[in-house]
């Protein structure tokens, strides 16, 4: 299950900071690192860092977006402070930890971490099917990346530990996030081409529906039906268009 389990980091700044992050993963039996682009490679400094981790670094995988890191990936959960103006649905560390470790067992799945200075991005976020924030303390809470994924490695663990100690029944099949996008490019295509998306005034629409989405979870198979109903939309809007 562990192998299965992906940690992500975009556009890190800091060498050290990917071997202290190799670090905390071995220490949690996790192996499977991604880097989304890096600022940085991995250095002799990474490697000190890393403290008996190097194996982590020498078989990391390097991609040019987070999309393409997580593209393979059913569950993607990110990091995040909470915000007021991206309302996600939000886990704590101990749930985002069961959730890994249990939709791991159908597939790979990834936490993501953002930049050091400035997390991710809004667009990134919204690639994502969950957030979570570590509960650090209001008055500082300034956790360094190493930490952040210390302790989410740490959670993952501690839920794999008692799945492995009595096993749950596999949970429904969900789709991959290059599913998901296809889905979404193909949502707002439509109702583009209704009209119910006006081109140049486009506003929150398509954010709110992300987010709907995400919340209501829908599996592959309900996927494939919305994706049929906009496929029985398109053929009845296009006819209209010519």
């Amino acid at each position: 299950m562990l192998s299965n389990i992906r940690v992500v980091l975009v556009g890190t700044s800091h060498p050290g900071n990917i071997g202290s992050t190799a670090r905390a993963m071995k220490t949690m039996g996790l192996s499977n690192l991604y880097l989304a682009e890096p600022r940085v490679e991995p250095d002799g400094h990474s490697i000190a860092l890393a403290a008996g981790a190097s194996d982590i670094l020498k078989d990391l995988v390097r991609v040019d977006s987070l999309a393409e890191a997580i593209e393979d990936c059913s569950l993607v959960i990110a990091t995040s402070a909470r915000s007021r103006t991206l309302d996600w649905p939000m886990l704590e560390p101990r749930e985002a930890g069961q959730k890994l470790a249990t939709e791991s067992l159908n597939g790979p799945v990834a936490i993501v971490f953002g930049r050091e200075n400035h997390g991710l991005s809004n667009e990134e976020l919204q690639q994502c099917t969950y957030h979570v924030a570590i509960p650090a303390n209001p008055e500082y809470s300034s956790l360094n990346l190493a930490q952040a994924v210390q302790i989410i490695c740490y959670e993952t663990r501690v839920a794999h530990l008692a799945l492995v100690a009595e096993p749950q029944p596999l949970e429904s099949e969900y789709p991959l996030a290059a599913d998901q996008e296809r889905f979404f490019d193909h949502l707002e295509k439509t109702l583009l081409s209704t009209g119910f998306i006006i081109k140049n005034h486009p506003g929150q629409v398509m954010t709110k529906l992300r987010r709907l989405f995400s919340r209501a979870r829908i599996e592959a198979q309900e996927m494939n039906i919305l994706r049929g109903i906009l496929t029985s939309i398109d053929k009845q809007v296009e006819p209209k268009q010519k």
